[in-house]
């Protein structure tokens, strides 16, 4: 059984992006600018945020973070929009979700120029995704791809199942593994809380990606021998035995399942490691108009 070591494969990508944006330095060249619209004060969103411009710090990027309080109107924030996409030297912007109640998110993504949407959310760039064709894949199935092709796991020909539906996660990540590429040419079984069968369909699988948010819901007999397992989920459970009184679990009960394993992302350091890394990634690919 192979621990999938998100932590080190997101360090080492963004090495590699560090040492490209010294060469576009030495060049003379632009750097790359990734800016975040920031409505409110959500904890887990200034988490996020205050990751991405770390990390931004870390590669050499230029960032901008825009903070909005959240009495924001939905005018208020298309107008910002409009000025980032009008605005030649920010290379990409994403605007943190969730919003606010009172502002329509779909409205918010499509309003994004999908030139600057390194995201990958906006309709355009969905559509692209969908047909294979050069885009801003979404930070998360972004990254899963990645770890995928580093550890060098097969995935021609593999039965995928992907447990969840969301548009950040399930949905795209569906697309990916079945597309004509590598990774890729699996043959995908899309699952979700309608679905009858899940335990039937999971044991068939090679590849069990687990997108749900519902803490250790997959157990081990829901896994055959040898399956290669994508834990996406992260949920804060209380815990007598942190110094913080909560813990991290995944949507996998991994003692569990990982003796069953042949690969298996752990929670966290798996997957989480590479979405604010993927981000970085596709804000090169906007820097150097490689998409659009």
């Amino acid at each position: 059984m192979t621990i999938i070591d998100g932590k080190k494969v997101s360090e080492e990508i963004q090495n590699e992006i560090a040492a490209e944006v010294q060469k576009i330095k030495s060049a003379g060249k632009k750097i790359p600018h990734l800016a975040a619209i920031l409505v409110g004060n959500d904890g887990a969103s200034e988490t996020y945020v205050g990751g991405k411009v770390k990390a931004c710090e870390k590669v050499g990027f230029v960032s901008t973070l825009v903070r909005m309080p959240d009495i924001t109107s939905e005018k208020e924030l298309l107008d910002k929009i409009a000025e980032l996409n009008n605005d030649k030297d920010i290379d990409g912007f994403i605007v943190q979700l969730p919003l606010p109640k009172h502002i329509n998110e779909q409205k918010v993504t499509e309003a994004i120029d999908p030139k600057k949407d390194v995201d990958g959310f906006h309709p355009a760039n969905v559509g692209r995704m969908a047909l294979n064709l050069p885009t801003y894949l979404p930070a998360t199935p972004y990254g899963i791809i990645q770890l995928l092709e580093r550890y060098k796991i097969e995935t021609a020909g593999k039965n995928c199942v992907v447990i969840g539906r969301s548009h950040i996660v399930g949905l795209p990540m569906s697309i990916l593994m079945v597309r004509n590429s590598n990774p890729g040419n699996c043959t995908v079984t899309i699952t979700h809380s309608k679905t009858k069968n899940l335990k039937e369909l999971c044991l068939q699988a090679d590849i069990i990606i687990a997108a749900l948010g519902k803490a250790e819901f997959l157990t081990a007999d829901h896994v055959k021998q040898g399956a290669v397992i994508i834990d996406v989920g992260i949920t804060r459970v209380k815990s007598d035995k942190t110094k913080t009184g909560w813990k991290l679990l995944g949507d996998v009960k991994y003692d569990e399942v990982a003796p069953k394993c042949s690969f298996i992302t752990p929670v966290p350091g798996g997957v989480g490691p590479m979405t604010i890394t993927s981000l970085m990634m596709n804000t090169l690919k906007a820097c150097r108009r490689e998409i659009y």
